[in-house]
Protein backbone atom coordinates (compact mmCIF):
# COMPACT_ATOMS: atom_id res chain seq x y z
CA UNK A 1 0.00 0.00 0.00
CA UNK A 2 1.22 3.22 -1.20
CA UNK A 3 0.96 4.93 2.37
CA UNK A 4 2.05 2.07 3.95
CA UNK A 5 5.86 3.85 4.86
CA UNK A 6 3.81 7.23 6.50
CA UNK A 7 1.13 5.30 8.35
CA UNK A 8 4.43 3.25 10.23
CA UNK A 9 5.69 6.87 10.43
CA UNK A 10 3.23 8.24 11.93
CA UNK A 11 2.61 5.04 14.47
CA UNK A 12 6.24 5.65 15.54
CA UNK A 13 5.51 9.09 16.91
CA UNK A 14 2.71 7.89 18.83
CA UNK A 15 3.91 4.68 20.31
CA UNK A 16 7.69 6.42 21.30
CA UNK A 17 6.11 9.58 22.80
CA UNK A 18 3.98 7.59 25.01
CA UNK A 19 6.91 5.75 26.22
CA UNK A 20 8.77 9.25 26.76
CA UNK A 21 5.69 10.66 28.62
CA UNK A 22 5.76 7.43 30.88
CA UNK A 23 9.50 8.63 32.04
CA UNK A 24 8.71 11.77 34.04
CA UNK A 25 10.84 11.01 36.76
CA UNK A 26 13.64 12.87 35.47
CA UNK A 27 15.18 15.39 37.69
CA UNK A 28 14.55 18.98 35.64
CA UNK A 29 18.30 19.75 35.21
CA UNK A 30 18.82 16.64 33.33
CA UNK A 31 15.78 17.36 31.37
CA UNK A 32 17.27 20.93 30.46
CA UNK A 33 20.92 19.28 29.63
CA UNK A 34 19.58 16.16 27.57
CA UNK A 35 17.73 19.27 25.37
CA UNK A 36 20.39 21.19 24.96
CA UNK A 37 22.34 18.63 23.82
CA UNK A 38 19.85 17.17 21.30
CA UNK A 39 19.52 21.08 20.17
CA UNK A 40 22.96 21.03 19.36
CA UNK A 41 22.55 18.06 17.07
CA UNK A 42 19.72 19.19 15.12
CA UNK A 43 21.89 23.01 14.41
CA UNK A 44 24.92 20.19 13.15
CA UNK A 45 22.64 18.35 11.08
CA UNK A 46 21.35 21.61 9.80
CA UNK A 47 24.73 22.44 9.05
CA UNK A 48 25.19 19.15 7.35
CA UNK A 49 21.69 19.97 5.48
CA UNK A 50 22.81 23.57 4.38
CA UNK A 51 26.05 22.70 3.64
CA UNK A 52 24.56 21.00 0.32
CA UNK A 53 23.17 23.77 -1.59
CA UNK A 54 25.12 24.02 -5.39
CA UNK A 55 22.34 26.83 -5.74
CA UNK A 56 22.94 30.20 -2.98
CA UNK A 57 21.18 32.45 -4.40
CA UNK A 58 18.12 30.24 -5.09
CA UNK A 59 18.24 29.19 -1.09
CA UNK A 60 18.07 33.01 -0.33
CA UNK A 61 15.63 33.89 -2.91
CA UNK A 62 13.37 31.12 -1.77
CA UNK A 63 13.55 31.65 1.78
CA UNK A 64 12.93 35.80 1.44
CA UNK A 65 9.88 35.55 -0.41
CA UNK A 66 8.69 32.24 1.54
CA UNK A 67 9.01 33.88 4.57
CA UNK A 68 7.14 36.91 3.28
CA UNK A 69 4.39 35.01 2.49
CA UNK A 70 4.41 32.80 5.34
CA UNK A 71 4.58 36.09 7.26
CA UNK A 72 1.12 37.13 5.32
CA UNK A 73 -0.77 33.50 6.01
CA UNK A 74 0.67 33.53 9.48
CA UNK A 75 1.51 29.74 9.33
CA UNK A 76 3.07 29.58 12.85
CA UNK A 77 0.06 31.18 14.49
CA UNK A 78 -1.99 29.05 12.85
CA UNK A 79 -0.14 26.14 14.41
CA UNK A 80 0.55 27.49 17.51
CA UNK A 81 -3.59 28.13 17.71
CA UNK A 82 -4.16 24.40 16.94
CA UNK A 83 -1.90 23.55 19.71
CA UNK A 84 -3.85 25.65 22.14
CA UNK A 85 -6.84 24.39 21.24
CA UNK A 86 -5.68 20.86 21.81
CA UNK A 87 -4.17 22.30 25.35
CA UNK A 88 -7.42 23.53 26.19
CA UNK A 89 -9.36 20.62 25.30
CA UNK A 90 -6.75 18.38 28.36
CA UNK A 91 -6.61 19.05 31.57
CA UNK A 92 -6.12 22.27 32.84
CA UNK A 93 -2.59 23.22 32.59
CA UNK A 94 -0.16 23.12 35.75
CA UNK A 95 1.17 26.87 36.63
CA UNK A 96 3.84 28.00 34.04
CA UNK A 97 2.83 25.35 31.78
CA UNK A 98 0.10 27.11 29.39
CA UNK A 99 1.87 26.87 25.62
CA UNK A 100 3.52 24.37 26.33
CA UNK A 101 1.82 21.65 24.44
CA UNK A 102 1.67 24.14 21.40
CA UNK A 103 5.50 24.38 22.02
CA UNK A 104 5.76 21.28 21.40
CA UNK A 105 3.88 20.53 18.72
CA UNK A 106 5.02 22.91 16.80
CA UNK A 107 8.69 22.27 17.18
CA UNK A 108 9.06 18.97 16.91
CA UNK A 109 6.48 19.15 13.23
CA UNK A 110 9.30 21.44 11.78
CA UNK A 111 11.50 18.87 13.00
CA UNK A 112 9.54 15.42 11.37
CA UNK A 113 8.72 17.30 8.03
CA UNK A 114 11.42 19.81 6.77
CA UNK A 115 14.30 17.03 6.21
CA UNK A 116 15.01 15.83 2.37
CA UNK A 117 13.77 11.78 4.34
CA UNK A 118 10.51 13.34 4.18
CA UNK A 119 10.49 13.83 1.13
CA UNK A 120 12.00 11.25 -0.68
CA UNK A 121 11.10 8.18 1.56
CA UNK A 122 7.66 9.32 0.35
CA UNK A 123 8.32 9.78 -3.83
CA UNK A 124 9.67 6.22 -3.00
CA UNK A 125 6.64 4.49 -1.38
CA UNK A 126 4.48 6.64 -4.08
CA UNK A 127 6.64 5.46 -7.17
CA UNK A 128 8.32 2.17 -6.08
CA UNK A 129 6.18 0.64 -3.49
CA UNK A 130 9.85 0.85 -1.14
CA UNK A 131 9.20 1.76 2.09
CA UNK A 132 12.89 1.03 3.37
CA UNK A 133 13.93 5.49 3.65
CA UNK A 134 10.38 6.03 5.64
CA UNK A 135 11.04 2.70 7.72
CA UNK A 136 14.37 4.05 8.70
CA UNK A 137 12.75 7.83 9.17
CA UNK A 138 10.56 5.82 11.77
CA UNK A 139 13.15 4.40 13.93
CA UNK A 140 15.16 7.91 13.69
CA UNK A 141 11.43 10.02 14.67
CA UNK A 142 10.71 7.25 17.51
CA UNK A 143 14.13 7.57 18.99
CA UNK A 144 14.01 11.45 18.84
CA UNK A 145 9.96 11.33 20.12
CA UNK A 146 10.84 9.48 23.39
CA UNK A 147 13.12 12.16 24.67
CA UNK A 148 11.54 15.08 23.40
CA UNK A 149 7.76 13.91 24.89
CA UNK A 150 10.08 13.24 28.40
CA UNK A 151 11.50 16.42 28.08
CA UNK A 152 8.61 18.75 26.31
CA UNK A 153 5.17 16.69 26.86
CA UNK A 154 2.24 15.56 25.61
CA UNK A 155 2.41 18.23 22.18
CA UNK A 156 4.87 15.40 20.72
CA UNK A 157 2.32 13.34 19.69
CA UNK A 158 -0.11 15.77 17.97
CA UNK A 159 3.36 15.90 15.50
CA UNK A 160 2.28 12.27 14.30
CA UNK A 161 -0.73 14.27 12.21
CA UNK A 162 0.63 16.74 10.03
CA UNK A 163 3.69 13.93 9.44
CA UNK A 164 0.74 11.76 8.33
CA UNK A 165 -0.72 14.57 6.12
CA UNK A 166 2.58 15.62 4.79
CA UNK A 167 4.05 12.55 3.46
CA UNK A 168 1.22 10.84 2.84
CA UNK A 169 0.45 13.56 0.41
CA UNK A 170 3.80 13.87 -1.34
CA UNK A 171 3.23 9.75 -2.04
CA UNK A 172 0.00 9.98 -3.54
CA UNK A 173 1.08 12.81 -5.56
CA UNK A 174 4.65 10.54 -6.27
CA UNK A 175 3.03 9.09 -9.70
CA UNK A 176 1.75 12.79 -11.09
CA UNK A 177 5.69 14.26 -10.04
CA UNK A 178 7.26 11.34 -12.14
CA UNK A 179 4.90 12.68 -15.16
CA UNK A 180 5.65 15.80 -15.22
CA UNK A 181 9.11 16.43 -13.48
CA UNK A 182 11.95 15.54 -15.26
CA UNK A 183 14.51 13.49 -13.07
CA UNK A 184 17.05 16.35 -13.24
CA UNK A 185 14.77 19.03 -12.23
CA UNK A 186 13.49 16.79 -9.24
CA UNK A 187 17.29 15.21 -8.10
CA UNK A 188 18.40 19.95 -7.91
CA UNK A 189 15.30 20.41 -5.88
CA UNK A 190 15.43 17.51 -3.74
CA UNK A 191 19.36 19.12 -3.30
CA UNK A 192 18.03 22.51 -3.06
CA UNK A 193 15.29 21.59 -0.70
CA UNK A 194 18.20 20.25 1.69
CA UNK A 195 19.74 23.26 1.86
CA UNK A 196 16.73 25.49 2.66
CA UNK A 197 14.87 22.45 5.44
CA UNK A 198 18.54 22.90 6.74
CA UNK A 199 18.29 26.48 7.38
CA UNK A 200 15.14 25.88 9.00
CA UNK A 201 16.50 23.04 11.33
CA UNK A 202 19.04 25.55 12.48
CA UNK A 203 16.64 27.85 13.01
CA UNK A 204 15.11 25.18 15.18
CA UNK A 205 18.24 24.43 17.00
CA UNK A 206 18.69 27.98 18.17
CA UNK A 207 14.89 28.38 19.68
CA UNK A 208 14.98 25.51 21.27
CA UNK A 209 18.45 26.68 23.16
CA UNK A 210 16.20 29.95 23.33
CA UNK A 211 18.74 32.09 21.76
CA UNK A 212 16.12 33.32 18.73
CA UNK A 213 12.96 32.83 18.64
CA UNK A 214 12.69 32.71 14.62
CA UNK A 215 8.79 31.83 13.33
CA UNK A 216 10.30 28.78 11.61
CA UNK A 217 6.51 27.94 10.14
CA UNK A 218 6.34 31.14 8.54
CA UNK A 219 9.41 29.88 6.27
CA UNK A 220 7.79 26.89 5.14
CA UNK A 221 6.10 28.30 1.88
CA UNK A 222 10.27 28.46 0.77
CA UNK A 223 9.69 25.10 -0.37
CA UNK A 224 7.03 25.61 -3.11
CA UNK A 225 9.22 28.92 -3.93
CA UNK A 226 12.30 26.72 -4.49
CA UNK A 227 10.29 24.55 -6.85
CA UNK A 228 8.80 26.83 -9.11
CA UNK A 229 12.26 28.85 -8.95
CA UNK A 230 13.95 25.81 -10.33
CA UNK A 231 11.05 25.42 -12.92
CA UNK A 232 11.80 29.33 -14.32
CA UNK A 233 15.29 28.71 -14.33
CA UNK A 234 15.09 25.12 -16.07
CA UNK A 235 13.05 26.72 -19.20
CA UNK A 236 15.83 29.59 -19.87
Amino acid sequence: MVLTGTLINGAAIIVAGCIGLMIQNIPEKMKTTVLQAIALAIILLGIQMGLQTEQFLLVIGSLAVGGVIGEWIGIDSYLNKFGMWIETKLKPAKSGESGKVAQAFVTTTLIYVVGAMAVLGSIDSGLRGDHSLLYTKAMLDGLSAIIFASTLGFGVLLSAIPVVLYQGGIALMATYIAAFVPDVLLEQFILEMSAVGGIMVVAIGLNILGVTSVRVANLLPALPILALLIWILSMF
